[in-house]
């Protein structure tokens, strides 16, 4: 399950795709959710994918 926390769930997020994701796609499969649904939650905060340090800046 996911933070519902948008600062915690940032946090994980980027910890998860550091640690033990290629990509957005990969972390997103594992945890169920569509990459649209995950930026989604973190837009509000200012947050989006960055594919090429694969993290949400």
């Amino acid at each position: 399950m996911l933070p519902n926390d948008p600062i915690i769930l940032l946090s994980y997020v980027n910890t998860k795709l550091r640690d033990d994701y290629a990509d957005l796609d990969d972390l997103c499969g594992a945890l169920d959710i569509t990459p649209g649904e995950l930026c989604g939650r973190l837009a509000p905060l200012g947050y989006t994918y960055n594919r090429k340090a694969n993290r949400f800046q």
